[in-house]
This record gives C-alpha cells, sequence and structure tokens, in this order.
C-alpha cells in the first residue's frame, strides 16, 4: 500500500432490499455526513449532518410512508426530469418540429411531465474510494418517453465526500435531439427533518437577477434585478424576514439567476444556516439557476418520518438547474442536447457548522 494514500475510512455503501423504495442504499463518513438513497426515484431520502456540538440529526424532509412519494409526497428528495420545472402548455419547438409533452400543474409540464424520472426504478450500484462513497444511478429514457424525442440515457452519482460534501454529478447521452434539465428535488431544514419550520434559517443567495412569474408560475418577462425587492437576497437574510418584504406573496418558487452563470464552473450559489443548531450548507453548481421554493404549500397532509406533519416552511428546497420554460424563451442558456454531445451537470453541498 502507498503510504501517501489515506485509509478507506468511509462507510461502504450498503443495499437493502424494500419493495415501497425499491432498494434503499445507505453510506458515509464516521462523525461527518451519512445519507440513505431509494432508486425508485433516484430519492435521497435521508441525510444525517453534525451540529455545533456533533450530534447528527436528518436534514432531509421524507414521508413516513415510502409508498407516499407516487402521490402527496411525490418529488421529495427525487432526481427530476427529462424537464426540471415547468415548461410552458407542455410544448416546444426543436429544429422546427413541434412537440406536445405530458401535462399535469394548470395544463403546463411541471418536472417531466405525469411520469417523470422521479417515478422510475433506477439502477444502482455502489461506489467507495479513498475520497468518496455513494451510489451510482442510470436510468434509460426512451424515445417519445412523455413527448420527449430521442433514445436518452442518464447517469447520476451521489457521492459523499470526507470533508462533509455531498455530490450530485450528471451526465446523459441521446441519439436525437432533445431537451435535458436534472435537478435533485430535496427539502432541507438544518435544525433537523420535522423540528418545526426553516423560517429562522437564514439564506444567501448569489444572485443579481430572478425571473418573474405569472399566476400558473411560468416566467413572465424578461429577468429582473433583484434590487429593492423580497428577491435580494444576496446578503444572509432571515428567512421570516425575506417572505415578509412586498413581493414575496408569502412564499418563494422562483429561478434566481446566478452570477456568473454560464461558463460551466463550479461555483457558490448559496448559503442556508440554521442559528439554532450551527448547521451550515453551502450550495455549489455548474448550474446557471437556481430554483428556491420555500414550501408555502405545505399543510400538513404528509407525515414526515419523524411522525410530524409537514406545514408550510418545513422545508426548503434549493434546486440547481437551468431556467424555467427556456425551450420557449430564446435568450436563456440553452437545454438542447444533440447526438455525439455529453450533458454534465454538477451541485455540491459543502456542511459545515458555526457557533
Amino acid at each position: 500500500m502507498n503510504p501517501a494514500t489515506p485509509p478507506l475510512t468511509g462507510v461502504p455503501p450498503v443495499r437493502h432490499a424494500d419493495p415501497r423504495a425499491g432498494e434503499r442504499w445507505t453510506f458515509g463518513f464516521p462523525g461527518g455526513l451519512t445519507a440513505e438513497v431509494h432508486t425508485r426515484g433516484a430519492r435521497l431520502h435521508g441525510l444525517w449532518a453534525p451540529d455545533r456540538n456533533g450530534t447528527p440529526a436528518d436534514v432531509v424532509l421524507a414521508p413516513r410512508d415510502p409508498a407516499e412519494t407516487a402521490t402527496t409526497a411525490r418529488y421529495f428528495g427525487s432526481i427530476v426530469g427529462r424537464y426540471a420545472n415547468r415548461i410552458a402548455h407542455g410544448r416546444f419547438t426543436l429544429d422546427g418540429t413541434p412537440h406536445q409533452l405530458t401535462t399535469q400543474e394548470n395544463g403546463h409540464c411541471l418536472h417531466g411531465g405525469t411520469d417523470g424520472f422521479d417515478t422510475r426504478l433506477w439502477e444502482a450500484e455502489g461506489v467507495h474510494t479513498p475520497e468518496w462513497t455513494g451510489v451510482l444511478l442510470r436510468l434509460r429514457s426512451p424515445d417519445g418517453d412523455q413527448g420527449f424525442p430521442g433514445n436518452l440515457v442518464v447517469t447520476v452519482s451521489c457521492l459523499i465526500g470526507r470533508d462533509d460534501e455531498l455530490a450530485f454529478s450528471y451526465t446523459a447521452v441521446t441519439d436525437a435531439a432533445t431537451l435535458v434539465n436534472l435537478t435533485n428535488h430535496a427539502y432541507f431544514n438544518l435544525d433537523g427533518e420535522g423540528a418545526g419550520d426553516v423560517l429562522g434559517h437564514e439564506l444567501a443567495v448569489d444572485a443579481a437577477h430572478y425571473t418573474p412569474v405569472d399566476g400558473d408560475l411560468i416566467p413572465d418577462g424578461d429577468h429582473r434585478p433583484v434590487d429593492g425587492t423580497a428577491f435580494d437576497l444576496r446578503r444572509p437574510l432571515r428567512i421570516a424576514d425575506a417572505l415578509a418584504r412586498p413581493g414575496a406573496h408569502g412564499g418563494y418558487d422562483h429561478n434566481f439567476v446566478l452570477d456568473p452563470h454560464g461558463d460551466g464552473r463550479l461555483r457558490r450559489a448559496a448559503v442556508l444556516y440554521a442559528p439554532a443548531t450551527g448547521r451550515r450548507m453551502e450550495v455549489l453548481t455548474t448550474e446557471p439557476g437556481l430554483q428556491v421554493y420555500s414550501a408555502g404549500q405545505f399543510d400538513g397532509t404528509v407525515l414526515g418520518k419523524s411522525g410530524t406533519p409537514y406545514r408550510a416552511g418545513a422545508g426548503i428546497a434549493l434546486e440547481t438547474q437551468h431556467f424555467p420554460d427556456s425551450p420557449n424563451r430564446p435568450g436563456d442558456p440553452s437545454t438542447v442536447l444533440r447526438p455525439g454531445e455529453r450533458y454534465t451537470s454538477r451541485t455540491v453541498l459543502r456542511f459545515g457548522t458555526r457557533d
């Protein structure tokens, strides 16, 4: 053994059979992060992170009954696609050919359609190196799936690093021109899932512009400066204070245009901090946008893993992605993938604590 090579200190990924979840995979580093991933929906079901005193808690929301991910808790923790976020009326034109997707929410296509990637059973295998431990997930989406053209093959790695990082790396290839926009849809509460709401958390987003939306949450006009609005989160702000600003309308479900964007390099997008426990999560991504959803529509229907009903603000989703409805907005970064090209995207969640 090379003495310069650090020992394998992570916990190798362990597979558990579970007909409700497909398979359950658990992995992590002792004293650091530990995760549970389900292959149905390629879903991050749990993530245990230590607080400022070293006490771990599960900071990811998920239903107590995994079967609810097919209904009231559909997107919790899942990989969504082929197209994360919304495409207006489920329509787009690619290379002169119009396409009609399956639709659900107010007649629009949301997160890939009525039978998106969150409903699928992904193939999985464990990954274990001196620096990382986790799972590699694969899915084949056939030509015409939900109306999207081309046979698409997707791989997603979900790995925990020895430095308390959770990394999602996405790749995809196609045999015909298509659209691809993938993300993970986890909800976080850094005090611990079921510990109440996140209104006392502080949030900062590195974005000078945001995307205004209409009543159906479809982009409404050009990206606008955040100056003087409820969307100015360039400095850390308590979420309750941010949502009290005029224009927030009780919650966020908006795309933030990250600074800078479009160069494909990994850079900081946001920081979430929980003063009560000291947990801090930094979001880094190669994506141009961040969809911030403050879960204002949660109504207690979903019973969480701890037995606590999830009510408004029980968690917050920070979804790294391309912009909503960009296939119909020529000025936005393209989401077109062509044969011979490889879609790549990477998002890293870096955890730590503050006093």
